[in-house]
Formats: structure tokens, C-alpha cells, sequence
């Protein structure tokens, strides 16, 4: 079976039709011709195989894709090898979108391929939670994250970096609800209002989708070092 072939089925069995298209296609298809060349030097994803990358990669990101408001900037805090980064930036050419990552072996790959692929996307090196003391502090429409640290650990990364009225997008597994009920007291302490979860399924993956709405300002002393957030998150 060809990539287009698997992409259009994969995603049409996903309910993600409106990204089915032969354009977004061949944009996929030479995303994951990079990925897999640079994966073979650069440890950047153990999933190789195309069809596997197409539904654990490519339609994760999809899925919450709309959640993103029009025109939005994004910051991706431990952006990795491009996830959610570089499909949200093929699939939402609208959105200003800013990959974080504190390994910067895995941006050269994000930012090369922004590069030659013509995508609204930029990258930072760094430690969120030193780089939430910036000048990037409370500047981004919405934060968002992959796969990167429990809920509680990872709201005192993320929340700091958004602005008021914006919000955190959390992408979880099938156990973001009992990781939000963790995160109660993160989410007060940093500013965020009560979270929106959205749960559905992806395959044979069950996912969750925690957005949180930045209400009040962090903080000035959050995020801590982080030491001290993973020794005793809030």
C-alpha cells in the first residue's frame, strides 16, 4: 500500500477527513521521507514504520489541530522531533508556531525541515522553566505539549510561557483525567481556570485533550527550578 493510500485511510477511519486531502498528502509524505532519512543518524522517533508514523504521529496531531484558535501564536514546550510542531505548521499554515526543546540535535531536524518545507515555524533552545522568566513570559495565545511530563510537572513548565485570555493545550493519554485531578492545585497556584477535557479515541489509543484557560498571571516566582518541580510538584 502506498503513503497516500495508508494516509487517506488512516485518517478517514480516524474522522479527520477535512485533513485528507491530496495536497496535505504529499506534504506528509515528504515530512516523513526526512524524518525517517535524519532518524537514522539522530535517535528522533522508535516509530519507523510509515503507517505507524501516519497514525502515532501525524493523526495524534490532527486530531486536535482545530482546537487551535485562527492566526494563534504557539509555543511547543519539549517540541522533540517536531510533534506536534511540524503537522500543526503543514496542517495550520495560520498558526506562528515556536518549537522549545532543551536537545539541540532534534531542532536542527525541526528547524531545517520549517526551513526547506516553507513552514511557519521557528525553534528555541532551551529549559522552559528558565526561559518562562524572559521576555517570552505570558506572550503566547497558546502553549502546548506532547508526551512530555505529568500534568502537574508540566502546567508549571507551560503556563507561565501564556498570556491572559489565552490557554495550555495538553495532548494525554487515556489517563488525562485522573492526571488533571493531580493538577488541581498546579492549575490555581499558575493562573489557569477550569480545564475543558475532551476524551476520544484514536485507533486502538484512548486520548485525552485538557485545555486550560489562562485566567490569572503566574506568579513572578514560578516556574521554580526544576529540581525543586519534579522533587515536589505543586
Amino acid at each position: 500500500m502506498s503513503f497516500k493510500d495508508s494516509y487517506f485511510r488512516i485518517l478517514n477511519e480516524n474522522g479527520l477527513v477535512c485533513f485528507a486531502t491530496e495536497q496535505l498528502a504529499d506534504r506528509f509524505a515528504e515530512l516523513t521521507e526526512r524524518l525517517i532519512a535524519f532518524n537514522s543518524h539522530v535517535n528522533l522517533t522508535a516509530i519507523t514504520d510509515p503507517e505507524q508514523i501516519i497514525l502515532r504521529h501525524y493523526a495524534d496531531c490532527l486530531a486536535v489541530a482545530n482546537a487551535f484558535p485562527q492566526g494563534a501564536s504557539v509555543l511547543d514546550v519539549g517540541c522533540g522531533g517536531g510533534f506536534p510542531s511540524l503537522p500543526l505548521a503543514i496542517a495550520r499554515p495560520d498558526l506562528t508556531i515556536t518549537g522549545l526543546d532543551s536537545t539541540a540535535k532534534k531542532l536542527v531536524f525541526v528547524e531545517n525541515t520549517a526551513k526547506e518545507m516553507s513552514l511557519s515555524l521557528s525553534t528555541v533552545a532551551g529549559r522552559a522553566e528558565e526561559l518562562a522568566h524572559g521576555k517570552k513570559r505570558e506572550s503566547y495565545d497558546v502553549v502546548t505539549a506532547r508526551a512530555v511530563a505529568a500534568l502537574n510537572v508540566l502546567c508549571e513548565w507551560c503556563l507561565p510561557f501564556v498570556k491572559l485570555g489565552g490557554c495550555m493545550i495538553a495532548m494525554k493519554g487515556s489517563g488525562g483525567k485522573e492526571e488533571l485531578l493531580a493538577a488541581k492545585n498546579a492549575i490555581s497556584v499558575l493562573g489557569g481556570g477550569d480545564a475543558e477535557v475532551t476524551e476520544y479515541a484514536l485507533s486502538d489509543m484512548g486520548r485525552t485533550l485538557v485545555k486550560i484557560p489562562k485566567i490569572r498571571s503566574t506568579p513572578s516566582q514560578y516556574p521554580r527550578p526544576n529540581g525543586k518541580i519534579m522533587k515536589k510538584p505543586l
